[in-house]
């Protein structure tokens, strides 16, 4: 690991303690030592760097929401019908401080925005759409897309098939 301009490299080590922490981030640190071949202080010195580089940029636990509650889980494609930077700016706003908004993606092509919410009923869904096409900056086209069953949830990029690439 060297650290240039606040940049660090990654050597083998470290993208073996991500890809561990990445599959179970409530690992001991002597359990995380020992899965990569390091000690526990060495492994912690390790993952401290690694946090503050902004690398691991936090924990978390993926909750099975189904077992808890019930809940309506939709994705929404937004055009805007203006793209000045003050337009994207006004949305990106009005989406991160929306309550029910679990993450808010800006993509190329046809559409500006995948928004995902996951709310507790449909009509809490409706209101939350019904605000973005009147107070937020003027939407083009608003899709939505409720969710019937998640075939993969997320878990993490594949870091070995990435950090191996030869364009890296």
């Amino acid at each position: 690991m060297k650290d240039n301009n606040k940049a660090l490299s990654l050597d083998k080590i470290d993208i073996r303690i991500l890809e561990r922490l990445q599959a179970n981030g409530r690992m001991t640190n002597q359990e995380l030592a020992d899965a990569v071949g390091l000690s526990a202080s060495p492994c912690l010195n390790r993952v401290r760097r690694l946090e503050r580089a902004g690398i691991i940029t936090g924990y978390n636990a993926q909750i099975a929401l189904s077992k808890v509650c019930r809940h309506v889980d939709v994705i929404a494609a937004v055009t805007l019908k203006a793209h000045a930077p003050e337009d994207f700016e006004v949305f990106e706003k009005m989406v991160i401080s929306m309550h029910f908004v679990t993450e808010c993606t800006k993509v190329s092509g046809p559409i500006d925005y995948l928004v995902h919410f996951v709310c507790p009923d449909i009509s809490a869904y409706q209101m939350l759409s019904d605000d973005l096409l009147i107070m937020g900056p003027k939407i083009a086209n608003l899709s939505s897309y409720m969710v019937l069953k998640t075939v993969k949830p997320y878990q993490g990029p594949a870091l070995d098939s990435l950090l191996a690439s030869p364009t890296r």
